[in-house]
């Protein structure tokens, strides 16, 4: 199967498929973060022009989520003076908003058989735009990462991924903060405070108590938060590179 993961620097949908004896090659604007030389560092574009209309047999995307994600409905709108947001549009914004949008559906509508677009869930004006709402969401702990990121899928001629291993949760009370094991968080409470089982919330590796990522301020925390999860290439290559 020829493979095209678009807006992938990391390798790690590439590689899963590779070593399945697949012909995969990862596409960005950014060079290969493994140097391997199965990465064209080009226009997605001008990539898939180049290989012909029906070159590639499979396209996964990851395109950028910065100005269409839930996460950031906040910025749409300027804040007042009292610290709240107005309805006044930010247009710089909502400009690229639209860029965004008009990348992810140029992506979606491509001339290829088999399309996966994956991105956070979107906000409201994005998804408008966008115009076609997601087959399935995922979450990393499906397929045996400990890690909570909830993911959205849009999916051309393919199934839905199906999870491969549940990963549990440590436990948090919210009255104390403190965590403990999944086990005990249905029937003995918080072994720390003795707050009742019922105040315990799931949280896994990548989350603080209160449910936010760890990761703090960085120059690479963009693309440390981008890159896909080990467990779920795998399923990706597994899955969709044995459909005939």
């Amino acid at each position: 199967m020829n493979v095209l993961v678009a807006c992938e620097c990391s390798g790690v949908v590439r590689e899963a498929f590779r070593r399945r004896g697949h012909n995969a090659w990862s596409c960005d604007l950014k060079p290969s973060e493994d140097g391997s030389p199965y990465h064209y560092q080009r226009d997605v574009f001008d990539v898939m022009r180049a290989g012909g209309p029906t070159h590639w047999d499979l396209l996964i995307a990851h395109p950028p989520c910065t100005y269409l994600a839930n996460s950031g409905a906040l910025h749409l709108y300027y804040k007042g003076k009292d610290g709240h947001r107005t309805r006044i549009k930010d247009v710089s914004r909502w400009s690229d908003m639209r860029q965004g949008a008009n990348f992810f559906t140029r992506l979606l509508g491509s001339n290829v058989r088999r399309i996966c677009i994956e991105n956070p869930v979107m906000h409201g004006p994005g998804a408008k735009m966008v115009g076609r709402d997601y087959a399935q969401t995922i979450q990393p702990y499906q397929f045996g990462e400990d890690a909570s990121k909830r993911t959205c899928l849009w999916l051309k001629n393919l199934p839905p991924l199906r999870p491969t291993k549940y990963c549990e949760p440590r436990m948090v009370c919210d009255a104390c903060g403190k965590g403990y094991a999944y086990e005990a968080a249905f029937s003995k409470g918080c072994p720390h405070c003795g707050a009742e089982a019922g105040r315990a919330k799931p949280r896994w590796a990548n989350q603080c108590a209160s449910g936010q990522n760890k990761l703090g301020p960085s120059d690479h925390r963009q693309a440390d938060r981008a890159r896909t999860y080990q467990g779920i290439a795998e399923a990706m290559a597994e899955q969709w590179g044995s459909l005939p």
